[in-house]
């Protein structure tokens, strides 16, 4: 099971993974929170690719063994409006407040990007003026609402972003208030093929998979 943030990576890795070991991967696509809901509850896996985070807590409910967690690649909150529009100011902590208040809407998902941005807006003291405009935003890339105009400006992990057509990305967040986080592989308890498991998280660690890492918007680790 793998969430999106480091889909584009994997996407072009996994083939050469397959070619290269003679295994074949089948992948099913969820958020973290869906991963750790279905893990828990009992649904078979060999691999996770998702937040380390969320890594941890199958680690704290024993589906994950505590060496079973390998550490791949980081990536940062980025916003994007619809291309063309107005690019708001985004370069400070008090310009991005203010751009935050002046906008019309604002999306984010559910994954860890928008959590961090929900905490985000409550420390800056302005959650309760943004409740009204604010999208939550599952099942899509948030850079698909943004470039259907639904909404004004969008944050996501920078790798979910890029690939999104018909979207000006302004950047990742100020480095006062940025957010880096780290997406890892995790390898199921009980899987029963646990050594192509291992196979394929050393595949992505392997400095061979680095530039594929940075060509799709994430810093190898």
């Amino acid at each position: 099971m793998a969430t999106a943030a480091f889909k584009e990576a994997y996407l072009e890795l996994v083939p050469q993974f397959e070619r290269a070991t003679g295994h074949k991967v089948v992948t099913t696509w969820a958020s973290n929170s869906d991963v750790v809901a279905r893990v828990q509850a009992g649904e078979a896996t060999d691999l996770m690719v998702m937040s380390a985070d969320a890594v941890d807590k199958l680690i704290a409910a024993g589906k994950v063994p505590y060496d079973g967690r390998t550490d791949i690649a980081t990536s940062w909150v980025a916003a994007a409006v619809k291309q063309g529009a107005p690019r708001p100011d985004i370069s400070s902590a008090e310009a991005f407040k203010q751009s935050m208040l002046a906008a019309k809407s604002i999306a984010y998902s559910f994954g860890p990007s928008g959590v961090y941005l929900v905490g985000l807006f409550e420390r800056m003291g302005i959650g309760g003026q943004l409740a009204g405009k604010v999208k939550q935003i599952k099942g899509e890339p948030v850079g698909a609402l943004v470039a259907r105009g639904e909404a004004e400006i969008g944050f996501q992990q920078m790798s979910e972003l890029m690939p999104v057509p018909g979207i000006d990305i302004i950047g990742g967040l100020p480095k006062a208030i940025e957010q880096i986080t780290t997406f890892s592989t995790g390898r199921h308890a009980q899987s029963k093929v646990a050594g192509a498991a291992n196979a394929l998280s050393a595949f992505f660690k392997a400095p061979a998979a680095h530039a594929i890492i940075r060509a799709k918007g994430m810093n190898p680790i």
